[in-house]
């Protein structure tokens, strides 16, 4: 099952529930999707729907981290609490990342297979490992292992 449909099924789920605040993260997620969606009409190229879908729930993780940081900062608990029950809903439609170990052997293979061997490589090590595992890999934590590998 697609992603995008996995997220309308926990709405109609939620709302059977009566689960408020789940209900209310996944409509921010559909709300979101919907206007990526409306942004995509005009492009040229248009990525497969999961990439897509992940894409939009990579950045809202990212958002949530940075609010609950500031929030916390601010002492405003009932604030970084309320994006931390966000966050666990969006991260459940995330597909399961793949570990450091693997991103490792992901990054040994692209570098055997393209012969990168110094920094100079590490745009195309990054843009072929973006191309075959961008949904299922954390990309800072990649780049950062890259360029470890390519040291």
């Amino acid at each position: 099952m697609a992603i995008r449909e996995q997220i309308k099924a926990a709405q109609i789920q939620a709302m059977k529930a009566g689960e408020k605040d789940r209900l209310a993260a996944v409509r921010l997620i559909l709300a979101k999707l919907k206007d990526r969606d409306i942004e995509l009409r005009t492009a040229s190229q248009v990525p497969e729907d999961d990439q897509i879908v992940v894409d939009v729930l990579q950045k809202m993780v990212k958002q949530r981290r940075e609010s609950i940081e500031m929030f916390e900062k601010g002492g405003r608990d009932e604030l970084a609490a309320q994006e931390k029950g966000e966050l666990v809903v969006i991260e459940s439609f995330l597909p399961q990342r793949l570990s450091d170990d693997e991103t490792r052997a992901a990054i040994e293979g692209i570098k055997g297979e393209t012969g990168a061997s110094s920094l100079k490589d590490m745009g195309r090590v990054m843009a072929l490992l973006k191309e075959r595992h961008g949904t299922v890999i954390d990309m800072s934590t990649a780049s950062a292992l890259v360029k470890a590998a390519l040291a």
